[in-house]
């Protein structure tokens, strides 16, 4: 096969520019892709799209896996605005606000709804606030607190459901990476192995009972909360904005917990089902775990329209036109993917995963390449603002790399994944960071500057933890890393926290 030298790196390099530069992953990627299309046909532009269509976009989405993909992802999407126009969601994190009887409490209750609504990251932030609002302006707890809950809770516990949308799509992107490189390891597998070592989702998790229980907070967040109790005293407080912010959010509010208990206990029923039938008969493959995520969230839909009906007296013909309209807003991670699978194609074909191998040569101790991985990931997620776009650019150039290299496989998808999701959480252009902002009613320049110190205690934990699975690979890493992440919080607030609100009692 013919070497194309420096030239293999140019389509990935491109990408990640245009990326950071414009903001657009679509652009970045078409470019990309069109860039690698012209190498290869000879810098021919006639040629080179039809190249690019040819033989990587059609090629890609003819792919029976890929399409499958595709199409789950779909009926994902038509499964979540049922839910959300069914009441079922704000119903569940109703319920969950029934203990609340102090600022300790209503921030925990408040996590535990962010972990409740675990199939959709921005539907979080559009839930979680408008509910929680009035709680926390009752118990004097600053809206900047709410929007780090918020932003911390979405998608760090979406991208640890193998079933929920990220799941999805990433499984898509390791399947596509390891067909590129001659590996049929089990994308669903893959994304259970790694499981353990999505360090920086975890940590980021657990930081909020962690900070909660100290009854402190410090840095910028300390001083948000208390401007906020300054301004409760002297009176100055305009809480409007935050009363008014929920009259849009309250629709089908009365639906009761079944509304989303059935569609639920539907969804993981048939899964389980469907799975345990091929792990009793010939094995379960990726098409298996496909049809079972597509079929189960089927039923669950139908669940939905049901119960919409039932109680709404919404005809079934509507439930299906919102269904559609769902499926409609997912089209454009559909779009990311095809382009992302078509870039991968491209650099297989120019060997650019071998190359960038012989560069770094043994400049990099194999098993500490997920570190510069995650740094990376960080890098372009932050000023990207999109961890999507991070993890379909990275997934199909890294991964070729390190198993050239011989680093693990396992950690390095690891990497890509906490190093997207880090700069993700952190950067003032993400869309789960506005709709954080939005959803607590948190001047967004706030948000950003009062959750950055908290999400760095858990970002440098991360990096640790990726340090110590270098020497040793174990999925017990992660609860020595949160045993030291305790500590860290600890320390901190010892040393450099004020009192929060936690002993104010609601009336």
């Amino acid at each position: 096969m013919e070497s194309y030298g420096i030239w293999s790196i140019v389509p990935p390099l491109l990408s990640i520019a245009l990326s950071l530069y414009y903001r657009n992953i679509i652009f970045s990627l078409t470019v990309g892709a069109l860039s690698g299309a012209l190498i290869l046909t000879g810098f021919n532009p006639f040629l080179a799209i039809v190249n690019l269509i040819e033989q990587h976009v059609f090629v890609q989405v003819s792919s029976s896996s890929n399409t499958q993909v595709l199409i789950v992802i779909l009926a994902i999407g038509g499964f979540i605005r049922l839910l959300s126009l069914s009441g079922g969601a704000r119903a569940f994190s109703t319920a969950v606000t029934r203990f609340i009887s102090s600022a300790v409490r209503a921030q925990l209750a408040a996590w535990a709804a962010g972990l409740s609504i675990f199939f959709t990251d921005s539907g979080n932030a559009l839930i979680v606030g408008p509910l929680f609002k009035p709680v926390f302006t009752q118990l004097k707890i600053c809206r900047e607190k709410l929007a780090f809950i918020i932003d911390t809770t979405a998608a760090p516990v979406t991208i640890l459901v193998p079933f929920a949308t990220w799941g999805v799509y990433i499984m898509g992107l390791i399947e596509s990476s390891y067909s590129d490189i001659g590996l049929t390891e089990n994308p669903f597998t893959v994304l259970l192995s790694i499981w353990p070592y999505q360090f920086y989702a975890l940590l980021a998790l657990s930081s909020i009972p962690m900070i909660l229980s100290t009854g402190k907070d410090f840095g910028p967040m300390a001083r948000a909360q208390s401007r906020y109790n300054k301004a409760v005293a002297a009176g100055t407080l305009d809480d409007d904005e935050q009363q008014s912010s929920t009259e849009d959010n309250t629709s089908n509010t009365d639906s009761g917990i079944s509304t989303v208990i059935l569609p639920f206990a539907i969804m993981l029923g048939t899964m389980v089902a469907v799975l345990a039938y091929f792990a009793l008969t010939e094995g379960i493959q990726g098409e298996h775990v496909r049809s079972g995520i597509f079929i189960s969230y089927i039923f669950a839909s139908m669940a939905c329209a049901y119960l919409m009906r039932k109680r709404q007296q919404v005809p079934y013909s509507q439930s299906l036109t919102h269904y559609i309209s769902g499926a409609e807003k997912l089209l454009f991670n559909c779009l990311i993917l095809i382009l992302a699978w078509s870039l991968g194609s491209v650099c297989k074909d120019l060997q650019t995963g071998a190359y960038l191998a012989s560069l770094i040569g043994d400049s990099v101790a194999p098993q500490y390449f997920p570190v510069i991985v995650f740094f990376l990931g960080a890098s372009m997620s932050f000023a990207t603002g999109s961890s999507y776009g991070t993890f379909a650019i990275l997934m199909v150039i890294v991964v070729p790399v390190a198993h050239s290299l011989g680093a693990p496989l396992h950690l390095t998808i690891a990497a890509i994944l906490s190093g997207g999701l880090f700069g993700d959480h952190t950067s003032p252009i993400s869309d789960t960071t506005v709709l954080a902002s939005m959803g607590s009613g948190c001047p967004h320049i706030d948000h950003v500057s009062t959750q950055f110190s908290y999400a760095m205690v858990a970002g440098f934990m991360t990096v640790l933890a990726f340090i110590i699975a270098a020497s040793y690979e174990s999925s017990m890493v992660i609860l020595i890393v949160l045993g030291l992440q305790y500590l860290a919080i600890y320390s901190l607030m010892k040393f450099f926290g004020h009192d929060s609100t936690g002993k104010i009692q609601i009336e």
